[in-house]
Formats: C-alpha cells, sequence, structure tokens
C-alpha cells in the first residue's frame, strides 16, 4: 500500500455487528480509516474495541454488516490472508511461548512475514532477545510485540493497548516512532483507554461505548468542541455565581473561586466576569480527560489517564 495510488481504504468496516447470545459486543459499527493516519479507537475496557480488531483480523465473523481491510472483505478468507502479509499486529495480550528466547521469537516471525527492518527495530527498542521470555519483564515483551509487528515493513498497523507495561521513556520512543511510520504512510489502527497517549500521536479518534460508535472527530476538533478549563479566583464568594452561566459543566468549588469547563459563547463569559471582583483567571485547553465526560459521564471519567474495566 505505501506509495500505491489506490484509493482502497486500509479499513472500512459497514454495520459491522458481533452479537455473544443477549451480549452485543459491537453495534453496527460504520467508520473508515484513512491511509497514512493513527487512527486512535477510544473507550473504556468493555466497550468492544477488541472484539473490532478481532473481526478485522478474521479471527471472529461477524454476526452482521462486514469490513474490508486493505480491500479484502473479512467474510473472504483468502483475501484476508493474503493481506494480512501486508498487516502488522500487536495484541493486547502477548501470547509468546515462555521458554524460548525472544531471538526465537523473532526467527520464527520472520520465517512466516520477513525481517527487512529487523536491525533497525532492535536497536530501537533494545529486548534482551538472547534471553528466555520467561525473564522479561512485562516492557521488554512489549518492546518484543513492537519489534514483531513491524518487522516486515507493512502497509497497515493494527495495536491493541500497545504501550501497556512501557516506561514514560520507551513510551515516548513509541510515540515518536509511530508519528514517524505515519509520515512515511504507515497507517496506524490502535486501540486505547489512555486518553494522553491518543491526544499525543492520533489523527482522529473515534469513540466507543458499549459496543456503539458515539464520536468519530480529529482530535483537534473534539478537543475544541469541549470548550475551556476556566479557572477564577475572585475577592469573597462571588465566583460560585459563575456556575449558573449557560455553558458550565464539570463545576468545582473552592474557597475564593470556582473552575468549570466552559462550552458556551466566549463573550457571554466575558460579559459574566466583568460583574465580579477577579483575582486571578485562567482559561486553558481541557485535557482529553474532561472532553471525555461529555461521552462517559464522570463515573467513568475518574481516571486521570484512563478508564478502567474488563476488555470485550
Amino acid at each position: 500500500m505505501r506509495g500505491d495510488a489506490s484509493t482502497v481504504p486500509p479499513i472500512e468496516t459497514r454495520d459491522l455487528t458481533k452479537e455473544y447470545g443477549s451480549v452485543i459486543a459491537n453495534d453496527s459499527l460504520s467508520f473508515t480509516v484513512k491511509r497514512g493516519e493513527v487512527f486512535g479507537f477510544l473507550g473504556p475496557n468493555g466497550a468492544g474495541k477488541s472484539t473490532t480488531i478481532r473481526l478485522l483480523l478474521g479471527l471472529i465473523r461477524p454476526t452482521s454488516g462486514t469490513a474490508t481491510v486493505l480491500g479484502a472483505d473479512v467474510h473472504d478468507e483468502p483475501a484476508l490472508v493474503d493481506a494480512k502479509r501486508r498487516i502488522g499486529y500487536l495484541p493486547a495480550r502477548l501470547g509468546f511461548n515462555e521458554e524460548v528466547t525472544g531471538r526465537a521469537v523473532l526467527e520464527y516471525h520472520a520465517s512466516i512475514k520477513g525481517d527487512s527492518r529487523l536491525a533497525e527495530l532492535l536497536e530501537m527498542f533494545t529486548p534482551p532477545i538472547e534471553r528466555p521470555i520467561r525473564e522479561y519483564s512485562t516492557g521488554n515483551k512489549r518492546m518484543l510485540g513492537v519489534i514483531q509487528a513491524f518487522m516486515h515493513d507493512p502497509d497497515l498497523v493494527i495495536m491493541d493497548e500497545p504501550t501497556s507495561g512501557l516506561d514514560p521513556l520507551k513510551q515516548e520512543e513509541f510515540n515518536e516512532f509511530i508519528r514517524a511510520e505515519r509520515d512515511q504512510g504507515t497507517t496506524v489502527f490502535l486501540s486505547s483507554h489512555v486518553l494522553s497517549e491518543v491526544r499525543r500521536i492520533c489523527d482522529r479518534v473515534g469513540i466507543i461505548r458499549e459496543g456503539t460508535l458515539v464520536e468519530l472527530e480529529d482530535v483537534d476538533t473534539l478537543l475544541s468542541r469541549g470548550g475551556k478549563r476556566v479557572r477564577v479566583t475572585t475577592r469573597g464568594e462571588s465566583g460560585s455565581r459563575l456556575a449558573s452561566l449557560d455553558g458550565v459543566v464539570d463545576i468545582q468549588r473552592f474557597p475564593d473561586g470556582v473552575q468549570f469547563i466552559y462550552t458556551g459563547e466566549y463573550n457571554a463569559l466575558l460579559r459574566a466576569l466583568v460583574k465580579h471582583d477577579v483575582r486571578e483567571i485562567d482559561i486553558a485547553e481541557p485535557p482529553l480527560e474532561d472532553v471525555f465526560i461529555h461521552y462517559y459521564g464522570e463515573s467513568e471519567s475518574e481516571n486521570t489517564d484512563g478508564i478502567g474495566g474488563a476488555d470485550v
């Protein structure tokens, strides 16, 4: 796909649905991933992210609807098998044989799909490949997984919670690597419940809730629609009256002022502010966590970096 003039989207779903008895894991998902973008599939664990990935890879079959991956319909097994030669996959749960060495794992994957980028990736992510997997830390296992996903220079990479277990330094190196891959034309589809990760590396994001796609937007637009975080310090308690202003949500009061997310018209906010004895004001872009409240509610956004639960 890299360098190809084809206009076929790397991923396209049409009313993709997966039911497990009375449980609907994916409910009529329809979205398109563009060539050469990093697409974040965002939602708390249990929202249906991993089910979507398994459907895209042909590991399970849809109850209804369909999807194409690099032009191959997920119902067409021979076409999908051929397409997988150009796909890298990093699962959330790495199923490496604990008794073999990292080198043996990479040699096995190389025998199936090639290893044109192996040396380059080993210099970047440095897992101890001469040691058996049972001696690996969680971070080293994850780095080995990243290498096997990219070692054959795929056109599309699908990753499920890719930075789980990486220390902050390696996470940032991974983020830089993904941005560079995108600039070279690789398409990346990653699921995550780590909101800060999505903000740093994704071009667009789809938000999934209870199997249903509730938002599909580029990250900058999503943040702009989330309003601004406003913190006002006043003399006396007059600042608390700002909480009644239209467009004020997520209110937090403190002794000499108030903090809130403001989604209303800015001139109205300014008119309200001049009626108060303002000592200090700070207006900033809200973190993605606060934007997420609009889709999941306060109870599921308490973790400042992610949202917990068991995935489906």
